[in-house]
């Protein structure tokens, strides 16, 4: 949300207002910032209370969220004390786009072992990645052709196995003198299908991260339509940072946007907020969804079920690549794995670069669901 160059200075403050609870994940459109600064226009104002009611009237806080704004008004316009919300950290899912302001990062340090490394608890750090050699320029040159395809609704001209193009045909009769050789036809034409990347880089995730950082960065150069998420205890979207040609220098910039590396795990809330961010759901809708993550939710599992549901609804194809599913003994025997199975289009090993890759490059033909695949297993 940029600043008009044509902007009072009095109405400065109420669109600053506006791009402040856009930082902290209210979803916030810009005509509601406008309708905002018009009711302030309305109202006079003849005090700061006619403000907070055009800004709870236009901007319509949540109910569950309404403390949390009115903490930043009074920070924001009264200059009171930053509010940290320590009620609500644990149970809101930040989102952060490309272009957020990175938040205050909470120096929580602990030891975890085995399965404890999937937890709810937030942990925000920072993280290098380093340039190896791991094979990648071959699946970036084959992505685009690999992966599955739709029909467009925008044609192109063709000399055989297409529709008649009437126009084009009559203006070449009206140029020939009433005459015209061959039939000049049309076709749709075919054009690949989205492709998006949700990586889980949790605390239970550490050891494959930085793999599957390579990896949407491969899958970015390569494909035109590829988006990547990460998530952990918070969403961040980092495709804009992998669209720099140099690998070390697009991960370097990942590092710097995301805030939870190696912390706790929250998978089904911070799916429900990449659905209710409309813009972040339009990459899901048609797309291969590919999620690289353990699915070790901690406690109910109710939300990651819901998500993976109407994610399933808006995909061409859902796929969750586990690391898990590297050991022959592995058996989709969480309540979480056993809820979300009937709706994955593929269960698939995430344990390595090269499971991972040849699997991408397969989402074109098709295969038996994972609840068929798994229960033959089983």
């Amino acid at each position: 949300m940029r600043r008009p160059e044509n902007l009072r200075p009095a109405a400065a403050p109420f669109l600053g207002f506006a791009r402040l609870l856009r930082d902290h994940a209210f979803p916030i459109a810009p005509e509601q910032t406008i309708s905002f600064m018009q009711a302030v226009t309305l109202l006079g104002p003849r005090s700061m209370n006619d403000i907070r009611e055009a800004a709870l009237a236009t901007l319509a806080p949540s109910p569950d969220h309404r403390g949390e704004f009115e903490a930043h008004f009074r920070a924001y316009f009264y200059g009171d004390a930053k509010p940290s919300i320590e009620g609500e950290e644990d149970d809101e899912t930040r989102v952060k786009d490309d272009r957020g302001t990175r938040e205050e990062e909470n120096q929580t340090t602990r030891e975890e072992k085995g399965g404890d490394l999937s937890s709810t608890l937030e942990q925000l750090s920072s993280r290098d990645f380093q340039r190896d050699a791991d094979g990648l320029d071959q699946f970036r040159r084959k992505l685009a052709s690999a992966l599955p395809a739709r029909r467009s609704f925008r044609t192109t001209r063709t000399r055989s196995r297409g529709t008649l193009d009437l126009r084009r045909s009559l203006s070449e009769i009206v140029s020939a003198d009433g005459d015209i050789p061959v039939p000049l036809l049309r076709r749709r034409q075919t054009v690949p299908r989205k492709l998006l990347l949700l990586i889980d880089i949790s605390g239970s995730m550490k050891l494959h991260t930085a793999d599957y950082l390579k990896l949407a960065h491969a899958a970015v150069q390569g494909a035109e339509r590829a988006e990547v998420f990460t998530f952990g205890t918070r969403l961040t979207r980092i495709t804009s940072a992998l669209r720099i040609r140099d690998r070390e220098q697009a991960l370097a910039r990942a590092a710097t946007l995301v805030d939870d590396w190696d912390g706790g795990t929250r998978m089904g809330p911070t799916l429900l907020a990449f659905l209710s961010v409309p813009r972040f759901s339009a990459f899901a809708r048609g797309a291969s969804v590919v999620i690289l993550s353990d699915a070790l939710e901690r406690g109910g599992h109710a939300e990651l079920e819901t998500a993976m549901r109407r994610l399933s609804a808006r995909a061409f194809r859902l796929s969750l690549a586990t690391p898990l599913a590297g050991d022959r003994r592995f058996r989709p025997a969480t309540a979480a794995l056993r809820a979300i199975l009937p709706v994955l289009d593929d269960l698939v090993d995430g344990s390595s670069v090269g499971s991972l890759t040849d699997f991408i490059l397969s989402l074109a033909r098709p295969a038996p669901a994972a609840d068929s695949i798994w229960k033959r297993v089983s």
